[in-house]
């Protein structure tokens, strides 16, 4: 209910309670239940239209009022998957800005209900992503916004709707811990990020050079920004404050990224901002805050002090004709107006009453020693007074009571301007609806036309349909006869050879009569091979058969001539078959005439089928040969378009390094600086891009469709080598005079050889003969000086380094064990000493601090095993000095932060020390445990940077790192209760002093105030100072400064 309350202080117009009565049963709830549904689809259909005005706040109120008592959004979003968002941009758009009001003030299940819906929310982002301009790019970037924020509060769920926290909520969201606090920070970053992007989005799509914000387009695109106003203050508020708290944890280096970031998202924001503040329509709904002209110091402590959160403002004036008629009613309901307004009583001051005389004792009145009474003039002087004060009240009766008359007219002003404005915009809604109307009377009318295009073209469709079935089956019908007859004719035929086998077989001695048939099937042969050529062919092969059967027969008549009796009896038979056969043939020559006629008419038809298909067969081959030319065309372009962008390639990387070798007599460039090591990585990168390069110039050379490969080889060795040269001429800035020279010889040498080998890449002939040996040596030139240029690194050789992180992280533990036990031997001297209350809290004292030794010991252990597991993971078949070495800047990482660790135990002991001997100060006891606590945070950053986030020594590293933080505060906590029993408050009597003793001791305080304070501001502005030196001298000592790419 805080939030709703939080968020009904920032809507412009409040929202009026509304009582509802309901009656038992189970009918009247599910009643209620539809009429709630009902209303609510009402308020988001009208809510959420397609007309390009600003969406009523009333519906949008309704809406939010639906979500609390629904408990949830389940009901928004039934209506909602209703409405057709993909295809109309400005219903979408209005249905962002209705559903970001929801996110801010509605129930905060409202956030978990629109989860289910967030991958169609993706879809519908990226869908109208792909248009470049009006309301589809902002819905797509809007749609982002919403995306990112609900993830950005189901990540963190401390963080309410609206963002409203206070200090202490912010710090409890990141359960004191720097790690989480480091990953808050990137995602409000991210949050930020996107609530920025749809701010230029909408003031992009807008002419600024016209009054837009008057108009109901433009107001349409700006209203959903003063939601993106309200969450942009907060977000830089609590970007602030963390960054502040970073800082004071964290190294000022590690925090380099986050610093950029913040610049960038501050010069948009208060760009934003201050020309948000310029635009009409907001003067009227929203007081935006004005950022201050330069960003907070976050290397500066103390500039936290001068930050101011900046306030957005709702005026009431800013609430609508109607809403404020409502809260009108509201406000009679809840006050009674009746009861009469006291005037304020006037206090006058009397002599008497400040100096504590009276008239008898008053040396100065003479009217009482005289014995003197009041004349007639002082009654009247009293009287006139008492006139005048019954005017006054009654002048200020009239005054209130024309204020109220004034306020009651200026509301009948404002409904009736409500309503001419409802009344104008009721116009304006008809107006369009009108046109609407028109335009889809218009729409039928065209869609009739084509309707009746398509029926005609469709009846001629079937028409034609018809017909070719018909032709279809008329064919198929003289198909099947064809096929019928000519199978008749097989079987007749069939038929024909059997009876002329049987007859030769009987033929033995009948020569005449076997030369006449045989005379006669020839001539039917000729006739049948004139007409059907294969089937003439197949009768021949018959009638060799049965020649080679009437062979036989013959061989066995004159093996068997013995029989010849027998046979000449049969041959009265014989001849009367062979009557009866000659009768048959002729009949069969008949049938064999109609057959031939018929397959003349069917090869007639068959030729006519073959010339067709000739012709439909060469038509075919003119179309293959006019692809195979189109093909042959498009391939000669395609080539020629390959090596144009070889080309493009090629001169765009010309430009690059011509325009890095400009750079070196840009005067601008000599205040940059760079580190051998950053120009010794991009000489390696260029030497490996180099055989890229030249195995993507073979594989084009050997087929030239592999041009992409060799055309994102030349531009990234363009890049390559034209940061090589621009970080060498940087480098050459840090170096002595003579080095310097070489080097930049060396670097405008290696352009030199680059221009030149891409100037032979430029040209056909020469690409296969371009050398690229000479752009090589160049490089390795350049390579091997900057290896001279490397630092050593805490001026050790390289084979000792590895050996000093062992005996760093040893003499760390030997220093954490000493100390542990010097404290132990303190707390039994102080038993043995000291009683009563000095006892009691140098034992909490000294008890808190061993427990502060213990979780670093735990601490240091498992930074040891991470290390192990960091190295037997990384170093491969090398040895462990090796990886050492190999790693240099994170290995003196290691050394310096283990050293900071013993120094700071060494140093808490000294002081507590101190601290139970009497002669200490409790503040620099709390001073250790902060600095102990940053250098455990060092040594656990250094030792988790390249570790697996899976390993279980890691997490037992952050539990460590946990455990140190607990302990320190523990600490702290028992140095001030100790503190604040020790030392003795003295009691403020100033009962004795007169008024002017008090009136100086003020002065007196009030100037030790002062100058206390100036001197708290010096003392922060040195404490500032100081770590800026030190967090310098730390980046000297450790290579930070040379590690970074060059600044300029």
């Amino acid at each position: 209910m805080d939030r709703v309350k939080s968020s009904m202080q920032q809507v412009p117009n409040p929202i009026p309670k509304a009582l509802i009565r309901r009656t038992g049963g189970a009918n009247s709830l599910e009643l209620e239940k539809e009429n709630f549904e009902r209303g609510q689809a009402v308020s988001i259909n009208k809510a959420i239209n397609t007309q390009e005005v600003v969406v009523k706040e009333k519906h949008a109120r309704t809406c939010i009022l639906g979500t609390h008592h629904e408990k949830g959004a389940h009901t928004f979003w039934a209506a909602v998957n209703r409405l057709p968002l993909s295809s109309n941009a400005v219903l979408c758009w209005k249905f962002c800005h209705v559903f970001h009001k929801l996110l801010r003030d509605g129930h905060p299940n409202v956030i978990k209900d629109s989860m289910r819906n967030k991958a169609d929310l993706s879809d519908m982002s990226r869908m109208w992503g792909h248009l470049s301009e009006g309301y589809g790019k902002l819905c797509s970037i809007y749609l982002k916004l919403l995306i990112t924020k609900m993830e950005f509060h189901v990540k963190n769920p401390r963080f309410p709707g609206n963002l409203q926290m206070s200090n202490r909520q912010l710090d409890e969201a990141g359960e004191n811990d720097v790690n989480n606090f480091f990953q808050l920070t990137v995602e409000m970053f991210d949050y930020l990020e996107c609530e920025l992007n749809l701010f230029l989005g909408v003031f992009s799509s807008l002419d600024m050079s016209r009054s837009v914000s008057v108009t109901a387009a433009g107001q349409c695109r700006l209203a959903p920004l003063i939601q993106v106003i309200l969450d942009s203050s907060h977000l830089y508020d609590y970007t602030v404050k963390l960054l502040f708290k970073l800082h004071s944890c964290l190294p000022a280096d590690t925090l380099q990224g986050h610093r950029d970031r913040f610049q960038e998202q501050f010069k948009k924001l208060k760009s934003l901002f201050y020309r948000s503040s310029n635009l009409q329509y907001f003067k009227r709904l929203i007081q935006i805050p004005q950022l201050p002209e330069n960003p907070p110091n976050f290397l500066r402590a103390s500039a936290l002090s001068e930050h101011i959160s900046p306030v957005v403002v709702i005026p009431a004036e800013s609430s609508s004709p109607e809403t404020e008629h409502m809260v009108d009613l509201v406000t009679e309901d809840l006050v009674d107006t009746d009861i009469p307004v006291q005037p304020a009583a006037v206090v006058e001051p009397r002599f008497d009453d400040l100096f504590g005389t009276s008239a008898a004792t008053d040396p100065f009145n003479f009217n009482s020693q005289n014995g003197m009474r009041k004349d007639d003039k002082d009654r009247l002087i009293e009287q006139l007074t008492r006139d005048i004060q019954a005017l006054r009240e009654e002048l200020e009766s009239f005054r209130l009571e024309s204020g109220r008359l004034c306020q009651a007219l200026r509301g009948r002003v404002n409904e009736l301007e409500a309503e001419l404005a409802e009344q104008s915009h009721l116009r304006m809604q008809a107006l369009g609806e009108s046109e609407f109307l028109r335009a889809e009377l218009d729409d039928l009318r065209r869609v009739k036309e084509d309707t009746a295009k398509e029926q005609r073209s469709l009846t001629e469709i079937e028409r034609k349909a018809v017909a070719n079935e018909q032709r279809y089956t008329k064919l198929k019908e003289k198909y099947t006869e064809l096929v019928q007859s000519h199978a008749d004719l097989l079987r007749k035929n069939a038929e024909v050879i059997r009876q002329m086998t049987v007859a030769r077989a009987a033929q033995d001695e009948v020569d005449s009569v076997r030369r006449e048939m045989q005379e006669k099937v020839k001539a039917a042969a000729e006739r049948r091979e004139q007409e059907q050529v294969e089937q003439l062919q197949q009768l021949q092969r018959e009638l060799i058969s049965s020649r080679v059967e009437l062979d036989s027969l013959k061989s066995t008549m004159a093996s068997s001539q013995q029989s010849s009796e027998e046979l000449s009896s049969q041959l009265s038979t014989v001849e009367s078959d062979k009557v009866e056969l000659a009768e048959s043939l002729s009949k069969k020559e008949e049938e064999l005439a109609g057959l031939g006629e018929e397959l003349e008419r069917v090869q007639s038809s068959l030729a006519s089928e073959r010339e067709s298909g000739v012709k439909t067969a060469e038509a075919l081959q003119n179309q293959l040969n006019e692809k195979e030319s189109r093909e042959q065309a498009l391939e000669s372009q395609l080539v020629a378009a390959r090596w144009s962008t070889l080309q493009g390639a090629v001169e765009e990387a010309e430009r690059i390094v011509q325009d890095s070798l400009a750079q070196l007599d840009d005067p601008a460039h000599i205040s940059c600086t760079s580190s051998a090591d950053y120009l010794a990585s991009r000489c390696q990168a260029s030497l490996d891009c180099m055989d890229r390069l030249h195995s993507a110039r073979d594989s084009y050379l050997a087929d030239n469709t592999g041009v992409s490969e060799l055309v994102r080889a030349v531009t990234h060795l363009a890049h390559l080598v034209g940061d090589t040269i621009v970080q060498g001429s940087a480098t050459s800035h840090m170096v002595p005079v003579e080095q310097a020279d070489a080097l930049s010889d060396s670097v405008k040498a290696c352009g030199a050889e680059a221009l030149a080998l891409l100037g032979q890449m430029k040209a056909q002939e020469s690409l296969a003969t371009a050398d690229i040996a000479t752009l090589r040596a160049a490089l390795d030139g350049i390579l091997a000086t900057a290896e001279k240029l490397r630092p050593q690194g805490l001026e050790l050789q390289q084979g000792e380094l590895g050996d000093l992180v062992e005996q760093e992280m040893a003499a760390t533990s030997a220093a954490v064990e000493s100390a542990a036990a010097r404290i132990e031997d303190m707390l039994n001297k102080s038993r043995a000493v000291d009683t009563g209350i000095k006892m009691e809290v140098n034992e909490r004292i000294l008890a808190s601090c061993t427990d502060l030794m213990q979780a670093i010991k735990v601490l240091v252990l498992s930074s040891k095993d991470l290390q192990r597991d960091i190295v037997e993971s990384g170093r491969g078949a090398a040895s462990m000095k090796d990886f050492y070495v190999k790693n240099s800047r994170w290995t003196e990482g290691l050394i310096s932060a283990s050293k900071a660790v013993g120094w700071g135990a060494t140093v808490m002991v000294d002081a507590a020390d101190l601290v139970v001997q009497g002669k200490g100060k409790y503040e620099e006891l709390m001073v250790c445990s902060h600095e102990i606590a940053a250098s455990t945070a060092q040594l656990v950053a250094a030792s988790k940077v390249k570790a697996d986030k899976d390993n279980a020594n890691l997490g037992r590293l952050k539990l460590a790192s946990k455990g140190v933080t607990q302990a320190t505060a523990g600490v702290v906590a028992s140095t001030k209760s100790g503190k604040s029993q020790i030392q003795e408050k003295d009691t403020m009597d100033f009962s004795s002093m007169s008024l002017t003793q008090i009136k100086r001791q003020e002065m007196d305080s009030q100037v030790s105030v002062l100058e206390l304070e100036t001197k708290l501001q010096k003392e922060r502005e040195r404490l500032g100072e100081l770590r800026k030196k030190h967090y310098e001298l730390a980046g000297v000592a450790e290579g930070w400064g040379e590690e970074d790419e060059g600044t300029g």
